[in-house]
């Protein structure tokens, strides 16, 4: 279960999470992200290093389509409230591969990737401090590594370089399950057994480093309380996200293409107009999903499609902004779609203007009516194989698919929802069957 305080708030249980680390850690460092957590775990922190007498690294790892509030506030961290505790902080813009939850054409993307530069939100940082690919000190680094690998080893780099080292994280086990679990988890490796802390592995590698998280049992409340109480520095993001009418914990920062991020990527353009425009323009998909990240298009099933569309004009409409991207893609979703319904006019008599908009989600699910509604969801999810009308995967498919992989780079998704991907991805895929109805 986790730790219940019951004789003191969690500001104070914080501050003396701090202050064993601190009397026990010559080398720590602070993952920062500019959001309002990590914000405050830094400014408190930097008030225990004084208090301590210590000095602080800090990690900030840029992802390029950033607020410019977000930077303002780094900047303001770094070089002005918590300068006078910091020996070294790590401005990270190298390419490192990230989520695009928006997109089904390109479901990664590079953040300051040189062959984009002509599309970069924002110009490279100019300060001493920025690590990027002209001046990357790490040979462990490689070009579109992903966010969670570099971490982890950035993490053993900066053992191996000081010794025995500690990492604030600021993590609140109250966002999500997820975290919940990272924190209360039995199995891991903790230091001195205190259940705020966990080990550093690579791999199979344990890393002479450990993870701490001084605000886990924090909610949003604690976090603007702090602020508050203790005149703390914050990101004015969030009060522009609260006046356009986000709750307090609706709030989100991070990458704005992500699997969270997408269900407020249409607040960007209401916060910061000036941006919007290079925003929309780096990323496949963005303004896409700013129009439909909260309907059924983006795998949020609780809503519906647009309004004022039947399902069969939904489908048209999907197959047409593929078509913007990836003609191939479209021809291939059109040909599958054709011959769904030949085979229901010629096998159950179901001619194209008797097909229902939608049926019921047993007569769906059990493939007892074809539907447009059917078919709409298929192209939502990027079913390529149109498993969902009851085809199977073909030789012709698989051919078609190396195709557009080789031209697209990955458009069809990440291999790892579907036996039939990750057997392409091996190359271990045979023909099948086609059609069944």
């Amino acid at each position: 279960m986790p730790k219940i305080y019951t004789d003191k708030n969690v500001l104070d249980a914080a501050l003396e999470r701090y202050d064993i680390i601190f009397s026990n850690f010559d080398y720590i460092y602070f993952s920062i992200s500019g959001g309002k957590d990590s914000s405050v775990m830094l400014q408190l922190a930097a008030r225990k290093a004084r208090e301590h007498g210590k000095k602080i690294d800090v990690l900030y790892i840029d992802l390029e389509a950033q607020y410019k509030a977000t930077i303002r506030h780094v900047e303001e961290l770094l070089f002005r409230e918590c300068r006078d505790i910091i020996r070294k902080a790590y401005w990270v813009c190298l390419p490192l591969s990230l989520r695009n939850a928006v997109s089904i054409l390109q479901p990664k993307w590079t953040c300051w990737d040189k062959k984009d530069k002509d599309k970069w939100v924002r110009n490279m940082p100019a300060y001493d401090c920025v690590v990027n690919e002209d001046n990357c000190p790490w040979n462990w680094f490689r070009h579109s590594m992903e966010f969670e690998e570099f971490i982890v080893l950035f993490a053993e780099w900066y053992s191996q370089q000081h010794g025995l080292s500690a990492c604030g994280i600021a993590i609140r086990s109250d966002e999500s399950l997820n975290r919940f679990r990272t924190i209360i988890n039995e199995e891991k490796e903790r230091w001195n057994y205190y259940s705020w802390t966990t080990r550093v592995k690579v791999r199979q590698r344990v890393v002479d480093c450990y993870n701490f998280f001084p605000l886990y049992d924090w909610r949003t409340e604690d976090i603007w309380g702090a602020v508050a109480k203790l005149d703390l520095k914050f990101n004015e993001i969030y009060e522009l996200m609260y006046k356009n009418g986000l709750s307090i914990h609706e709030q989100r920062l991070c990458q704005p293409y992500g699997d969270d991020q997408r269900n407020g990527l249409d607040q960007f353009k209401a916060l910061e107009p000036e941006t919007w425009e290079k925003v929309l323009n780096r990323v496949n998909g963005v303004n896409f999903g700013n129009i439909y990240a909260r309907t059924s298009l983006l795998g949020n099933l609780k809503t519906e499609k647009p309004e004022h569309m039947t399902w069969e004009q939904y489908t048209v409409f999907l197959l047409e902004s593929i078509r913007l991207y990836a003609p191939e893609l479209e021809e291939h979703y059109y040909g599958k779609i054709k011959t769904f319904l030949y085979w229901w006019e010629k096998h159950r008599g179901v001619t194209v203007d008797k097909v229902p908009d939608f049926g019921t989600s047993k007569q769906e699910s059990n493939t007892e009516i074809p539907s447009w509604r059917r078919i709409a969801r298929a192209i939502e999810k990027n079913d390529f194989w149109m498993k969902r009308l009851s085809f199977s995967a073909t030789k012709s498919d698989v051919e078609k698919l190396n195709k557009l992989k080789e031209k697209y780079r990955r458009i069809i998704g990440d291999g790892k929802v579907d036996k039939d991907m990750e057997r392409w991805e091996r190359g271990e895929l045979f023909a099948h069957k086609g059609v069944r109805g």
